[in-house]
């Protein structure tokens, strides 16, 4: 058998630039060259220069010719550890990591991950963490990162017909075969959580009220690590998002008051599928609440099948399993990595067990989900 020819190291004359507004243009079309999920200057400017947390870091690596070959971001969030506010700090999440198909397997990844921990060091972030997947994770463990935890996503199914068996046919041929079984596995859990919140209601929200702040912090208390929520952040990350495709949601208990919000995001056309987001709220019976109407929202919508990703062993996987939520297959995860700047900032000690932290999908990079 004949073997594959060693692939030619990156050329000499490889430079890494990091990157201003001016260079987004460069940015999506090494993005659209590496990615099925297209997007254009607006996005990338909503992502990297916009948010109230602060801009990005983000970086190109060019030939001498002067083409983009690969690429990487790394973009702040305002994280506390245990909700104790003098803890308060910008912390890096890795996103956009990407490398031009016809430069793969160069060794240009090394680079770009040096200047990216250089340069979030210098801005005095303690802490980058990231979600990479299982073909990339190794290549950051080689160059320093720690793998503190896994990510899963688990699926509820809303019905029982042949859409339920195509959503769980990635997972396999016995889970397809299941769906069924476990559609109505779900359909009763739906019930019993219904039951449980008869009262609570969800209403749109335009804007995220100023009780989500104070909401927050009491929540956060709770988390060794937790990205701020504040109606600053949850409207750039949600309400102003260039491609509109969140729905956010008050909670309210029996009397009316605001308890929480969630937010959910429907299916593509031609999809099946709707994701649970982000959901915030500090008592049982309103996260319930929150999971009850963020399944019936995305029902309503054309979905036939709910997902939402947790971390292994952490206080939002138990709760989407206790909602009858399925897991998936053992070995499709993300692992979640963490390269620590300063080792004594209490973030750092914070991150060093992912099952401690709160993160949903709307912790994540993507500014959609799928």
């Amino acid at each position: 058998m004949s073997q594959k020819p060693r692939q030619e190291p990156a050329p000499p004359d490889v430079r890494v630039h990091a990157c201003s507004p001016n260079d987004r243009g460069e940015q999506v079309a090494l993005f659209n060259a590496c990615f099925k999920k297209p997007v254009d200057e607006r996005a990338l400017a909503w992502r990297y220069d916009e948010s109230p947390h602060g801009t990005s870091l983000s970086f190109l690596s060019r030939s001498g010719k002067g083409e983009s070959l690969a690429g990487y971001a790394c973009s702040p969030r305002i994280a506390l550890a245990l909700g104790d506010p003098e803890s308060q700090s910008a912390i890096g999440e890795t996103g956009d990591v990407m490398t031009h198909p016809d430069w793969r397997k160069r060794g240009l990844f090394s680079a770009l991950d040096r200047a990216a921990m250089q340069a979030s060091k210098a801005a005095g972030w303690p802490i980058v963490f990231g979600l990479p997947n299982r073909r990339s994770a190794h290549i950051f463990l080689e160059l320093g990162w720690r793998e503190v935890g896994k990510v899963r996503p688990w699926t509820f199914l809303l019905g029982a017909g042949s859409s339920a068996r195509a959503v769980r046919a990635s997972e396999g041929r016995l889970r397809r075969w299941l769906a069924p079984l476990h559609a109505r596995r779900c359909a009763k859990a739906r019930e019993r959580l219904e039951h449980s919140v008869e009262g609570w209601s969800l209403r749109p929200l335009e804007s995220f009220p100023a009780a989500v702040e104070e909401l927050a912090l009491r929540v956060a208390r709770r988390f060794a690590l937790m990205v701020r929520r504040d109606p600053a952040y949850l409207s750039w990350r949600f309400l102003q998002a260039p491609s509109g495709r969140h729905r956010c949601l008050g909670i309210h208990a029996r009397d009316g008051a605001f308890r929480g919000y969630v937010v959910v995001q429907p299916p593509r056309e031609g999809e099946n599928v709707g994701y649970l987001v982000d959901l915030l709220a500090d008592e049982e019976a309103a996260v319930a609440a929150g999971i009850s109407g963020a399944l019936a929202e995305l029902e309503a919508l054309g979905a036939r099948a709910v997902r939402a990703t947790a971390i292994d062993g952490s206080w939002w996987r138990g709760r989407l399993e206790e909602a009858g939520f399925l897991p998936p297959k053992p070995e499709n995860h993300l692992s979640v990595i963490v390269h620590v700047h300063d080792p004594a900032h209490p973030l750092a000690q914070a991150a060093l067990d992912a099952s401690r932290w709160y993160l949903t999908d709307g912790d994540r990079d993507d500014e959609t989900m799928g």
